[in-house]
């Protein structure tokens, strides 16, 4: 229990900032191309209340840290009517992209951050090795988020990405795939599929921590 414990206390920062981010990142987007629809309804914001998801921000990610995978879940989806954009697909494709990228760039934060604690904090600061563990958290927990959300399977933000290359009828038809969500997330979860997919990615930001370890400890 105790193990459980912990690993909530050092993923929950990091999941919470990550789903955050991750939603609010597209209603940013989305205001900037000329959709205020989830601005109005308060979605623009760092709150995790206003993102938050009894499922996907609660029992999912609790159910992973208790299987002593990593905390994955997801916030409440932001709201888009891209009907207000000028340009539709260039629009589409930025909102959609946007929330990774927000992972993406939060996992250069983690790792620059877990760069400067191993070579510029003593071993001997009390919280050393909690916010050493933290922020390891915080970059898989984003690296997860990232490249699953980049998958072009519908609903993910990949396949609205890919729908904004297609013309009118193949993208309705390349949408109706959301039909088999929920049977292609269970092959992924329960197969070694995921797992695939998502070595290159941890293999790239351990190499990412690496050259910022080296980077900071040249100075």
């Amino acid at each position: 229990m105790e193990e459980i414990i912990y690993k909530i206390a050092i993923s929950l920062p990091g999941f919470l900032l990550a789903i955050v981010c991750h939603e609010a990142a597209h209603a940013w987007m989305a205001n900037r191309f000329g959709d205020p629809t989830a601005k109005f309804l308060g979605r623009l914001s760092l709150n995790p209340a206003v993102h938050y998801d009894l499922v996907g921000t609660v029992i999912f990610p609790l159910i992973g840290a208790i299987m002593g995978g990593a905390m994955f879940g997801w916030a409440k989806p932001v709201p888009v009517d891209s009907r207000h954009f000028k340009n539709v697909r260039v629009g589409t494709f930025w909102v959609s992209f946007a929330g990774p990228l927000a992972n993406i760039l939060l996992v250069f934060v983690s790792s620059i951050l877990f760069a400067f604690l191993v070579t510029k904090v003593s071993s001997e600061f009390s919280f050393h090795a909690i916010f050493g563990d933290m922020l390891r958290q915080s970059i898989m927990i984003n690296v997860l988020l990232a490249v699953f959300n980049l998958i072009p399977f519908p609903p993910l933000d990949g396949s609205k990405m890919v729908s904004s290359f297609l013309d009118y009828n193949s993208a309705r038809k390349f949408e109706e795939l959301q039909r088999f969500s929920f049977l292609f997330i269970f092959i992924l979860i329960l197969t070694p599929v995921l797992n695939y997919i998502m070595m290159p990615a941890i293999w790239v930001s351990n190499a990412l921590v690496n050259v910022f370890i080296h980077l900071f400890a040249s100075f």
